[in-house]
């Protein structure tokens, strides 16, 4: 069974989606259109920018979106997925890509997601840190005995690799601990700021307005979401599980063993880069992965 997943923020790439627009015409309409729905380039940012203009979330997370949902787009019949997922922001992608979302829709989502959480981020200083070498569980009692302000573990991306987000002082803490208590390294990230905490509050309100006027349709199969690992097909949980996502955890490591469990047998990442095919290949190395390709 194909499992096709699609990755999130830091797969940018500078010339990311000029060779979609050079080999295909429908590339090339739903680029324009995405120009036209944003009101500014982005194709000339992401074709011809450099990796620093990359890096501003407006452009970002419509970037990343636009060249794994527009890749889907043109694969055409190869494209059959029978289970989807996307790690934050590819949750997006696969829900456009699996048919839950019209494509004007998903990139008006994405769109208002990254402005929401670039005004989250300015309320309140805040980072994030990645953590290697330590069990799932010695990571969250680290975080929950803090005290120095509110630290989370945010992103669950393989066995012995965790990303925590929080308070700069809370993380700056949280790090400290976590080393005595044995992590190989204590990275701290270049990111705006604690994504997938509770510090996303109020870009999490913003974005749920949105995202409940926007109409959501079965996908042609489970997309297995962030908040819970779990499969859904239900339009009204899908919402309410992406409305989730701002300030939950980001359960990648649970979610390709419930896909391995339910009887995926290959991965296929859609879009830029090959950071989740790695993080694939730490749950289980006998599993095939690949880059989906024109």
């Amino acid at each position: 069974m194909k499992a096709y997943i699609f990755p999130g923020q830091g797969a940018q790439f500078p010339g990311m989606g000029k060779d979609l627009y050079e080999q295909s015409e429908k590339a090339r309409e739903l680029f324009e259109k995405a120009n036209d729905i944003l009101g500014f380039r982005i194709t000339d940012v992401m074709f011809d920018g450099t990796a620093d203009d990359l890096v501003q979330t407006n452009v970002t997370q419509p970037a990343i979106f636009l060249h794994s949902v527009i890749l889907a787009a043109i694969l055409g019949d190869d494209f059959k997925p029978e289970m989807v997922a996307g790690h934050s922001l590819g949750e997006f992608s696969a829900l456009v890509a699996a048919g839950a979302l019209s494509f004007e829709d998903g990139l008006r989502l994405v769109a208002a997601r990254a402005n929401a959480m670039q005004k989250a981020c300015e309320l309140e200083p805040s980072t994030m840190a990645a953590i290697l070498g330590l069990d799932d569980f010695t990571v969250e009692d680290v975080c929950q005995r803090v005290t120095a302000g509110v630290v989370v573990t945010a992103n669950y991306n393989c066995p012995g690799q965790l990303v925590i987000s929080g308070s700069i002082a809370g993380i700056d803490e949280a790090c400290e601990k976590l080393l005595a208590a044995g992590a190989k390294r204590a990275l701290k990230l270049k990111v705006g700021g604690a994504f997938h905490s509770p510090l996303m509050e109020s870009a999490r309100v913003e974005l749920e307005a949105a995202i409940v006027a926007t109409t959501i349709n079965q996908p042609v199969c489970p997309i297995y979401q962030n908040i819970d690992a779990k499969p859904y097909t239900d339009p009204e949980l899908i919402k309410q599980n992406l409305i989730a996502q701002l300030t939950g955890a980001v359960r990648w490591t649970q979610t390709v063993k419930h896909m391995l469990e339910d009887g995926a047998t290959s991965f296929i990442e859609v879009g830029p880069g090959k950071v989740l095919q790695g993080l694939v290949k730490k749950v289980d190395v006998a599993v095939a992965t690949s880059s989906a390709t024109l």
